[in-house]
């Protein structure tokens, strides 16, 4: 469905950097939101009475809610004005963060947090595309990794706090703080955010097709899927269970196993993001794959320095397995948007991202349950470790790929930018 571009106000130049640090707030809140559920699971656990499948299921139904919401929600941000959508998405995902705490049992809690996964899909396919629409292809990488980082800070800042907020409250607060700092920063969104023109290019000009069907019949795209598939499902595998790990084996706090088993993640992950933007730019500057190759690069790196888990036996010790495998995922998810920018005209970016959330999603729900039932026969050191081969799978798929894609991008190329030229 065409759509017709919106009524765009005039803006700074260097409005395209405050935008970033606009939706990097949000970012953080997005992330925050999620990561409140990880810190607190052992006193869920003993509050309800559940097993270790049933903590397994209370982040991997919220991973299945957010992929099955994400396949409609970022075609939304291909029809709406992406930043109403933003908006909207920011107050509904924190008013149901806010309801979290009502949960009486497993039931209305498995509940709850599907609302929140269906308002927090809205998020991350238009904000991308929207970052796409302000940044040209020259700077897109950095500009998108910089955005990243909001999910290791949210995430590792967000399980800190929400420990911290929970041993001295219940864990019932914490939910209570991020649902109230949303509300009120979607105030702050609603004076300062902007759509942008879209600049097209030609394969897009040429074609005047649904997005769903152009990202159906770019091959890259659909490659870049099952990569996210994998590596999502790794990512989200480790940083749902290395906190109870620490904390069931290893005897730490909520505190200490929010420490080392989540902020260590999230540290590593927000310094190794921008360098894979400012990698992936130098490289694509050389080669039209050159984001590519530093998806593959970044999994290289994760999987080799994921597979020591298995024999981690201190808090120390699988926090330095986390920032190691975490420094290599981070150059991965400091390009992986912009990669699929890379293939994908900008009328249906949102709509791809919001695909390849669903898959990475799927993967992000199917990889808790794996390690709850593999840590009963392995151990969970040992289920931990055997993630790397899905890491593996994945370069693999990106290297076996790589003439196809090269052709995608260069059917695809955008015209510099103004600031582009410049540097």
């Amino acid at each position: 469905m065409a759509t017709s571009p919106p009524r765009v106000r005039a803006a700074p130049s260097s409005y395209p950097w405050l935008l970033i640090a606009l939706l990097w707030v949000v970012a953080f809140l997005n992330a925050a939101d999620r990561s409140v559920i990880v810190a607190v699971m052992p006193s869920i656990r003993t509050e309800f009475g559940l097993s270790d499948t049933q903590l397994a299921l209370i982040s991997s139904v919220f991973f299945w809610c957010y992929a099955a919401a994400a396949l409609f929600t970022g075609r939304l941000g291909d029809s709406a004005r992406r930043t109403r959508v933003v908006i909207y998405g920011l107050v509904f995902w924190s008013v149901a963060t806010g309801m979290v705490p009502l949960s009486t049992g497993f039931v209305m809690l498995l509940g709850l947090r599907a609302v929140v996964a269906f308002g927090e899909s809205t998020y991350y396919p238009t904000a991308t595309a929207l970052i796409g629409d302000w940044h040209g292809p020259g700077m897109r990488s950095r500009a998108l990794s910089i955005h990243q980082t909001a999910v290791f800070a949210g995430s590792g800042l967000g399980a800190i706090l929400a420990g911290v907020i929970a041993d001295h409250f219940g864990w019932r607060a914490p939910f209570l703080v991020f649902a109230a700092l949303g509300l009120v920063w979607a105030i702050v969104l609603v004076r300062m955010l902007r759509d942008a023109p879209i600049r097209h290019t030609k394969a897009e000009r040429d074609r005047n097709e649904e997005p769903y069907g152009v990202v159906l019949r770019i091959k890259p795209a659909l490659m870049l899927l099952a990569v996210f598939f994998l590596a999502n499902g790794v990512a989200n595998g480790v940083t749902v269970w290395a906190p109870t790990f620490v904390h069931d084996k290893l005897g730490e706090s909520l505190t200490g196993s929010a420490f080392y088993g989540s902020a260590s993640i999230n540290i590593a992950g927000f310094l190794a993001v921008p360098l894979g933007g400012l990698l992936a730019d130098v490289l694509a500057r050389r080669s039209p794959i050159g984001r590519f190759y530093t998806l593959a690069i970044g999994l290289v790196i994760a999987a080799l320095l994921l597979a020591p888990m298995a024999w981690a036996t201190s808090g120390f010790e699988v926090a330095v397995v986390l920032i190691g495998t975490t420094l290599g995922k981070g150059l991965f998810d400091g390009c992986i948007y912009a990669a699929m920018h890379d293939v994908v005209p900008p009328h249906a970016r949102s709509t791809a991202v919001g695909m390849m959330t669903t898959c990475g999603f799927v993967g992000a729900g199917v990889a808790p349950l794996f390690i709850a039932g593999a840590s009963s026969t392995l151990g969970m050191a040992a289920a931990l470790g055997s993630l790397a081969a899905m890491y593996a799978l994945a370069v693999v798929i990106l290297l076996a790929t790589r003439g196809m894609t090269r052709a995608a991008v260069e059917a695809n190329r955008e015209p510099a930018t103004a600031e582009e030229i410049v540097e």
